[in-house]
């Protein structure tokens, strides 16, 4: 365990990694085990400054009272805080003033930002940081009586200002190299998921998605910031192969097919000067359509082969009610393409790329037309691994701050969470959504199909959903 031991200690601060309890002990799936680069950053730009912390994870116990004594003896608590995170960062504060009566806890992340007052509310919450904190922390952590309880803390302005995260500074598994071994991967990398072989290096090149979306509460918490370079990008990939051994690549980029300039230096260099890995990585219709040649390319040459879309809706209705800018035309140009290329590789001999297709139902105000469309579309994709949620109103999204000041949102302080099959708004049929997912409806979905070449692709993946 982490901070268990006091042989381990070096340092009198605590950084509590956030998760559901158990998730690095019995993880029912490999995102459980994935990690958090908001904490590998903001530590790493610590320990470079001579600001030592030790490490525990709520993730790494199976109860609260398994967490309580690796809290023993801390004089500061430091939690990145997500709105999904929030209810166990609330336990975890209250938690370490019941042992440590004279210790400060220090918060920061999204939730601070999208959801301040919440925060404040906390007594446990000795300070609040509103905002990225790389240009922040380190004299926050030096001296925190010198800022107030709420920070109003500094990002960098590029991401070429941030240091390579020492992602031995992450949680490791509970369970060791069992753990290790059964999900295929090596820690600090993390376990394959189907998008690509393990062991996966996540990373991240560009930093907030510039568009709008009223579901999205990104936009309200980082201001845009400078990509990072492509060398350094390359650079850390190689260190990372060199040192670990890198199996695929996850892209983390919130929008990657974005800035045609340094994306085709990237078309540029990163065959050329890495493995090659496979890799996950986001995308938008309306871009796509935009650059279609830029978006071959880099399928082709870069081998970037699991294609993240956040379709969101087969409906222009819908689209336009998330403000979402893209169009169902954007939508089936972007598939059809998709489509083609995939059989140019396959007649090739060569791995076709693959749609993590990201799509919402539960949308107030769909009807069910709207989302018998969603399906048609969905159908229409020949390779796809289809993710299916049920819309929620987080806090910091315009749609949410509307539903949630409405009394409409069944989320709350207590329950935010990311699980895509719950209730989340009052007045929509629910039931009518799992029918929907089951199949109940396919026969009428089929009908709608604009032709043949699409009605029997993937019958029974939305069962799965």
């Amino acid at each position: 365990m982490f901070g268990s031991s006091r042989q381990r200690r070096q340092s009198r601060i605590l950084w509590l990694d956030l998760g559901d309890l158990g998730d690095l002990v019995n993880p029912g799936g490999p995102h459980e085990q994935w990690q958090d680069h908001g904490l590998g950053l903001l530590r790493t730009i610590l320990h470079q400054n001579g600001v030592m912390t030790d490490l525990a994870s709520t993730r790494a116990v199976t109860s609260w009272d398994q967490l309580a004594p690796q809290m023993r003896d801390y004089d500061m608590l430091i939690m990145n805080v997500r709105s999904y995170t929030f209810p166990p960062a609330r336990k975890a504060a209250e938690l370490f003033k019941q042992i440590n009566p004279n210790g400060l806890v220090i918060t920061g992340g999204m939730h601070a930002t999208v959801a301040r007052d919440e925060m404040e509310a906390i007594a446990a919450i000795d300070k609040v940081c509103v905002g990225p904190g790389e240009k922040t922390i380190v004299d926050l952590v030096r001296d925190p009586g010198a800022f107030p309880r709420v920070v109003m803390a500094e990002g960098a302005k590029s991401m070429a200002e941030w240091p390579m995260i020492d992602r031995e500074l992450w949680p490791k598994p509970a369970g060791g190299w069992r753990m290790q071994r059964r999900w295929k991967w090596r820690w600090p990398l993390e376990p394959e998921c189907g998008w690509g072989p393990g062991p996966v290096a996540t990373i991240l090149t560009s930093r907030v998605c510039p568009w709008q979306c009223v579901f999205c509460n990104e936009n309200s918490y980082i201001p845009n910031m400078g990509r990072k370079p492509v060398d350094a990008v390359i650079d850390e990939l190689n260190y990372l192969d060199r040192k670990y051994g890198v199996g695929s690549v996850v892209i983390h980029d919130s929008m990657f097919f974005q800035n045609p300039t340094w994306l085709k230096e990237w078309i540029e260099k990163y065959p050329r000067q890495t493995k090659r890995w496979t890799y996950w990585a986001a995308g938008r219709a309306d871009t796509v359509r935009q650059w279609p040649d830029l978006f071959e390319a880099l399928v082709k040459e870069t081998n970037w082969r699991t294609i993240s879309i956040g379709f969101e809706s087969g409906s222009d209705r819908i689209l336009k009610l998330l403000n979402k800018e893209c169009s169902e035309e954007d939508n089936y140009f972007t598939i059809n393409l998709v489509n083609r290329i995939g059989d140019e590789l396959v007649a090739k001999g060569e791995k076709p790329p693959v749609f993590w297709s990201n799509i919402m139902v539960g949308i107030p105000g769909e009807t069910h037309e709207d989302a018998f469309k969603t399906m048609r579309m969905l159908k229409q994709m020949k390779r796809v691994l289809p993710s299916i949620s049920f819309y929620a109103p987080y806090p910091g999204s315009a749609l949410g701050y509307q539903l949630i000041a409405e009394g409409k949102s069944l989320m709350s302080k207590d329950n935010y969470h990311r699980f895509p099959d719950d209730e989340k708004v009052k007045g929509v049929d629910y039931q009518f959504y799992r029918d929907l997912l089951k199949g109940k409806y396919d026969a009428e979905i089929n009908r709608g199909l604009a032709g043949a070449a699409g009605a029997d692709l993937y019958q029974g993946v939305l069962t799965k959903a």
